[in-house]
């Protein structure tokens, strides 16, 4: 009775020492969502149970390797054990109810972090190869909608992330937030998010997408609601003046869609062509031939990414389905890149 006594309170204690020693690593950065809430206090549980079940095993393994072990002159066998069927059913037995205990919780924590305000703010998030872009409500007066390569969202505010991907599956993960979603081509997927905490993040893909998928990083930026406002309201003012000037829509659509992931406007080698002095430029293709980009090169090339390749780069450029004044702006835009 007192070797059990003994192994008892060893297992506790390496039990605490484990738990004591995962919360000192901080393995979860800072919670920075109502919802992490709910997800970090399933986790705390989960870490309980996994370090007594560790020490459970751990403890007894190591005390039966010195208490157990032969000792010098000893050569007889060790006591023959068939088994123990009631020691097998509830080593059975509990394992089966606290799987079953961790189902109910799960649901109930799943179903707290899914709950939607009726009244939550709408953002539509765009993944593509290797950026992404966030379309925020449109303004009530004038019907311009903001888009970004920022997430910029209000504190306290619960907002409703409408997402879908341009190409290939991506999966956002804000590791604050601690939720993930993926983005499924021709699918509009949904995750609610409220944020707590003002401060700066970075939302990454998740899912393995490409050559670049390990650069595939954007800010996420946290501020009280007022300062969300003044930045939605600038940004309005800014969409005005660009809907009248051709260049100005263009180099909207660059950030909206994320070109600079791929073509640097300063001369940087990039996974496709540079745009700096591009226009006018002379084009060695891939099949040996030249071209001059002029507008009707430019515009060719966006429209049909595929068509004519530049030589040293690959066929990775999606078509994005841009409306010709959109193309226009596109190059007019890259014309002034000199």
């Amino acid at each position: 009775m007192r070797k059990i006594v003994a192994l008892s309170v060893a297992v506790l204690l390496v039990t605490w020492l484990l738990i004591v020693g995962l919360d000192a690593a901080h393995v979860m950065p800072v919670e920075a969502s109502t919802q992490a809430v709910s997800v970090d206090w399933m986790w705390k549980l989960m870490e309980i149970v996994m370090s007594f079940l560790t020490a459970l095993i751990l403890v007894p393994m190591f005390y039966s390797l010195v208490v157990f072990r032969r000792r010098k002159g000893e050569t007889g066998e060790g006591v023959h054990v068939d088994g123990n069927t009631k020691l097998e059913l509830i080593w059975t037995a509990i394992p089966l109810v606290a799987v079953v205990v961790f189902a109910i919780l799960g649901g109930g924590n799943l179903a707290d972090v899914l709950r939607q305000d009726p009244n939550a703010m709408v953002v539509k998030v765009t993944g593509h190869q290797w950026s992404w872009k966030f379309e925020y409500p449109a303004d009530p007066e004038t019907g311009l909608t903001v888009v970004s390569d920022e997430l910029h969202l209000p504190v306290g505010q619960q907002v409703l992330l409408l997402m879908t991907s341009s190409d290939v599956i991506h999966s956002f993960w804000v590791p604050e937030f601690r939720l993930k979603q993926d983005l499924v081509p021709g699918r509009f997927t949904k995750l609610t998010i409220t944020p707590s905490e003002v401060g700066n993040y970075a939302v990454r893909c998740a899912e393995l997408c490409g050559t670049s998928h390990a650069y595939m990083e954007n800010p996420v930026i946290v501020s009280t609601r007022d300062d969300y406002s003044a930045w939605l309201s600038l940004k309005i003012q800014e969409a005005k003046v660009a809907a009248t000037d051709p260049v100005g829509f263009g180099e909207i659509l660059v950030k909206q869609n994320g070109c600079v992931a791929c073509h640097s406007i300063t001369g940087a080698a990039g996974i496709g062509p540079t745009w700096l002095n591009l226009f006018g430029a002379t084009v060695k293709l891939s099949d040996g031939t030249t071209v001059t980009a002029d507008q009707a090169y430019l515009t060719e090339s966006i429209k049909e990414p595929q068509a004519k390749i530049v030589a040293s780069f690959t066929t990775q450029m999606p078509t994005y389905g841009f409306t010709d004044d959109q193309i226009a702006a596109l190059v007019a835009y890259i014309e002034t890149l000199k």
